[in-house]
């Protein structure tokens, strides 16, 4: 059997939209991947004349959300877990529905759709509350969202399906991705330097492009791993200073390997893609991403 290089991510360098990594939790505990749920719309939905919140999904742990009021003016999406993260999106006022996780865990969660007024200013057009009790604690992370969109089409998926066919192992398979995307994918410092607020990566242009700035390789490695039925996180926060991106991916072995995967066979490290492919997976790269006080966790999506 080869024997694999030694796995480190490294998503991208700094911009406004950097990834990074965290430390081994303890996470659900280890066991059967859970698998994907049929697709539901229009079975739960909350609505005004101005907002949509679909919740066919919600055990699943996501919502479809649709903006209906028909100005032609800037709209938020909000999801405030009781006593946890606010999470704050962009949504398109074109009234097509847009999708997004719910990654804090079972509880109550507080969904707004905002219209802007004047300036940074925001108005409430609709707002609804739901109780969440997730299938499996791991299913939000196993599905398509605004920041990890794919389809079972895209070519992201067939690729990863290439790269992980006749791979043993979610950790085998895990580092089939990584080490295809560090050593094709290129930071785009273009990019970096003229990227606005609301980026959305594009997954299969990035994938044919192969290159991008964190953000990107974060979410092509999450929607691989995805398509693939294994759960993964895009996780954004902080490396440093530096506001960074990373993922953290699930094995039936191990539990959630938070912010790592497997080392060299023996250890876990950080996984953090961008900077362990710009950085050729030198020493000093090396050095930084295994140092989990490097890196901070803010958000999961």
């Amino acid at each position: 059997m080869k024997k694999r290089k030694a796995l480190v991510p490294a998503l991208a360098v700094a911009t406004a939209l950097s990834l990074s990594c965290a430390v081994l939790g303890t996470g659900a505990a280890a066991g059967t991947l859970p698998g994907r749920a049929e697709v539901k719309q229009g079975v739960s939905v909350y609505a005004n004349d101005k907002g949509e919140v679909d919740a066919s999904n919600l055990a699943e742990g996501y919502l479809f959300l649709r903006y209906t009021g028909g100005k032609n003016v800037r709209i938020k999406a909000q999801i405030i877990k009781e006593g946890g993260v606010t999470y704050t999106y962009d949504l398109n006022n074109a009234g097509q529905r847009e999708t997004y996780p719910l990654t804090e865990g079972n509880g109550n969660y507080t969904v707004k759709i905002l219209e802007n007024t004047t300036g940074n200013r925001y108005a409430q057009a609709y707002v609804c509350t739901l109780e969440l009790t997730l299938r499996d604690p791991m299913a939000p992370f196993l599905y398509s969202n605004q920041f990890v969109n794919y389809t079972a089409d895209s070519a992201t998926a067939a690729k990863a399906a290439q790269l992980t066919g006749g791979v043993e192992g979610t950790v085998g398979k895990v580092a089939a991705v990584f080490d295809y995307v560090v050593d094709h994918f290129t930071y785009d410092s273009a990019q970096a330097a003229t990227v606005q607020s609301g980026y959305l990566p594009n997954v299969d242009q990035v994938l044919a492009e192969q290159k991008g700035i964190c953000f990107d390789y974060a979410a092509v490695m999450t929607a691989m791993l995805r398509s693939q039925g294994i759960p993964c996180k895009l996780v954004v926060g902080y490396a440093g200073t530096i506001y960074h991106a990373w993922i953290s991916a699930y094995s039936e072995k191990d539990g959630w390997m938070e912010g790592i995967i497997y080392f060299d066979g023996v250890n876990w490290t950080m996984m953090d893609p961008t900077f362990t492919s710009s950085g050729k997976r030198s020493k000093p790269i090396l050095d930084y991403v295994t140092n989990p006080s490097n890196y901070q966790q803010k958000y999961a999506y």
